[in-house]
């Protein structure tokens, strides 16, 4: 039986719960794919240049910057296609995660730039949070292949 047919009767609109059972699953997928591919938009710059981060890592406490730079370079561009494709759909968006929650630390700790520093990293890191325990759905790679973390 599907999701919202089971509480049809605590919708407002009871006959709203096919609609929602249609696109639950594809929505989720939306979702996925495009943090994932905005994650990789992201990290096109540092991956072309996956040294070029390494001074701004060290000013964070990550050393060797020459380590670090090429580590989140890979993470955002890499982790992004993962994400996108729903291949090891959990482990590349946890990763993605601790990256949302180091510039969340960097915009409101080390920059002080309080909420509005902040906001956009907090979202994206729920959206991977999101993804990192929920898995990629019957629309990913992993399902496919009938394998994920």
């Amino acid at each position: 039986m599907a999701q919202f047919d089971n509480n049809r009767q605590r919708l407002f609109v009871p006959a709203a719960a096919p609609l929602y059972n249609a696109t639950h699953d594809l929505v989720e997928t939306v979702l996925r794919v495009v943090a994932g591919l905005l994650l990789v938009t992201h990290g096109f710059g540092k991956i072309l240049n996956p040294f070029g981060a390494a001074g701004m890592v060290e000013s964070l406490g990550f050393y060797p910057g020459v380590f670090w730079s090429p580590l989140l370079a890979a993470t955002e561009f890499f982790g992004g296609i993962l994400v996108a494709i729903g291949l090891f759909t959990r482990p590349a968006s946890f990763a993605a995660m601790i990256v949302l929650l180091v510039t969340v630390y960097f915009h409101g700790i080390v920059k002080a730039e309080g909420l509005g520093g902040v906001e956009k990293s907090v979202l994206w890191a729920a959206i991977f949070l999101f993804f990192a325990v929920r898995g990629g759905n019957r629309h990913s790679l992993d399902a496919k292949l009938a394998r994920e973390f």
